[in-house]
């Protein structure tokens, strides 16, 4: 069973599409790696998160500031995951789907937690020097979800796959850098 856990983790840091196109990592174990996979990594995101806050408060003189617990980032995370995979069940199986696409939700639960593989590297980030280096993974999991959705919802170019996928992170960012701009230009909403 552990063998098996640790092939798909590996097989997702590869970016190996063959994860997502054998139907023995859809079944019923599957789920469960899924759910270990998601909490593993919410228990590892600790580590960043703890160093940030820590910092910030040295930075800023606060000593009362207490993060938050691990209760919250387990929850927090689950909620990331089954909003994420909402997103693009709504967006690429309803709103864009391709003439061969035939997914379901739990199918896509499963490749969205498979994709998360690559936040395993933020145990890494010990020390506020390396918070920059969360990018890595980041940018690691943004390819291993393109690649994910683009076997499991059959699309065939993966221009389409990265624009659903990343939508929701580009309007956050034309959001966050239109308010920087404005609040620059002296105009506070």
């Amino acid at each position: 069973m552990f063998k098996e856990f640790l092939s798909i983790v590996l097989k997702s840091l590869k970016l190996d599409k063959s994860l997502y196109q054998d139907n023995k990592n859809f079944e019923e174990a599957s789920i469960y790696f899924a759910i270990t996979l998601i909490l593993l990594i919410s228990i590892i995101s600790l580590v960043p998160g703890s160093i940030f806050l820590k910092h910030m408060t040295s930075v800023f003189d606060i000593n009362d500031t207490k993060g938050p617990s691990i209760r919250f980032y387990i929850i927090m995370s689950i909620i990331g995951w089954i909003i994420k995979t909402a997103y693009l069940y709504f967006v690429g199986v309803v709103v864009f789907p391709n003439k061969s696409t035939k997914c379901n939700f739990r199918k896509l639960l499963i490749v969205v937690a498979y994709a998360n593989a690559p936040f395993i590297f933020y145990i890494f980030i010990f020390n506020i020097k390396l918070i920059y280096f969360i990018f890595i993974p980041y940018l690691w999991y943004s390819v291993a979800l393109i690649i994910g959705v683009n076997e499991v919802l059959k699309y065939n170019n993966y221009i389409k796959t990265a624009i659903i996928t990343l939508a929701p992170q580009i309007i956050l960012l034309v959001y966050f850098f239109s308010n920087v701009l404005k609040i620059n230009n002296g105009v506070v909403s």
